[in-house]
């Protein structure tokens, strides 16, 4: 199979699809690489690299798509992208179709078969190529709240860990899983007082069971929602329904009734975000303020750290990369359930049920469009 890596366009993002060393796992099997020139750079990785593991460079994106079978990206095709695929050719990327309702009309047009990161699942019902990146992205919105309860950035001016004889940050965390608890690692380790409120028992005795009374676990019903995020410096949004548009958790009046100054840092963005005053912001100019309210809402938070981001997104996705090159998409797909799940387009029909009923198309048994 021909395979594509496009250079990403999407506003500092300087992850890549594949490194030289994952591009050399397909080399060796027989397969054909096509890397846009200076795909790697953001990371470090030159077109030497690339070559040297028996990739050929290519000038342009347009010769990216035009040449390959399967596409193979970080983030969700942008407008000029979508107008490159074709008919039956795969893309690889994550998609998070769900509040997106133009990149999901031009990718039905384009009638290629479209597989999301973000749905492929596994026998435990995890998430394995969203997880590295929400590990990520958690660690990360700590960092980012930090920087913005700053007086420089319209922030409380409070540091999270506080000092001797300080009180240390309230930070509220909505969503127990891989955001959740990534973030609830680095907010302990910073110091600060750390809240964590989530609808599922399970997921709160395991909070209790890692940082035990490091981290106050919550259930999450709508008052304590309001008393906790009203009186926190800092509020993470890490809630996720799989391929489905976040559940805004966070109203305009809860917003209104926080402290001047506090912060909010929207994770679940990706998927419209759960909170009501969020819309997507880029690292180039991430925060706005509402109601004296500072919020860091970036659509693409991994990418400012993408040497990390790249390597960790990549040992996950290979095999899968792998396996699609290996045997095709039918045979691929057919064979493992889980990256069925995956597929959220395929030949104009929507195969994810979250997709199809958060944005009005008739949903389609992906297996059905195999037959």
């Amino acid at each position: 199979m021909i395979v594509g890596v496009p250079k990403e366009i999407k506003n500092h993002e300087y992850r890549v699809g594949m490194v030289p060393g994952s591009v050399k796992e397909l080399t060796d099997r027989g397969h054909d690489v096509f890397v846009q020139t200076n795909a790697g750079m953001g990371i470090g990785f030159t077109d030497a690299d690339y070559e040297a593991t028996g990739a050929k460079i290519l000038a342009t994106a347009a010769d990216v798509f035009a040449q390959s079978e399967m596409i193979v990206k970080v983030k969700e095709p942008q407008a000029v992208e979508r107008a490159m695929l074709r008919e039956g050719q795969i893309l690889f990327t994550y998609l998070h179709l769900a509040p997106d309702p133009a990149q999901t009309k031009d990718l039905v047009d384009s009638k290629a078969i479209c597989i999301a990161y973000e749905t492929v699942t596994d026998d435990r019902g995890g998430l394995p190529l969203l997880a590295p990146m929400s590990e990520v992205a958690g660690r990360m919105s700590i960092q980012a709240g930090a920087q913005a309860l700053e007086k420089s950035n319209a922030g409380r001016g409070m540091l999270l860990g506080g000092v001797p004889g300080v009180e240390p940050a309230k930070v509220v965390i909505i969503g127990g899983g891989m955001v959740g608890t990534n973030a609830a690692q680095m907010a302990v380790g910073m110091g600060a007082n750390v809240v964590l409120l989530d609808r599922n028992i399970d997921v709160l005795r395991r909070t209790n069971a890692q940082f035990g009374s490091a981290v106050t676990a919550i259930y999450s019903t709508n008052d304590a929602l309001t008393t906790h995020v009203e009186d926190a410096d800092l509020v993470i949004g890490g809630v996720l329904i799989p391929g489905a548009a976040a559940p805004k958790l966070v109203t305009a009046q809860h917003i209104k009734n926080m402290k001047p100054g506090a912060a909010i840092v929207d994770v679940a963005i990706d998927q419209g975000g759960c909170i009501a005053t969020s819309k997507a912001t880029t690292h180039e100019d991430p925060t706005y303020i509402v109601d004296d309210v500072v919020h860091y809402c970036v659509a693409n938070m991994p990418g400012a750290v993408p040497l990390t981001s790249t390597f960790a997104l990549n040992n996950a996705t290979l095999p899968y990369i792998i396996d699609l090159a290996n045997k095709g998409y039918k045979k691929a797909l057919l064979d493992d359930k889980h990256l069925l799940n995956g597929l959220n387009v395929i030949d104009g029909k929507v195969t994810c049920q979250s997709v199809a009923v958060n944005l009005g198309y008739e949903f389609v048994e992906p297996a059905a469009t195999l037959a």
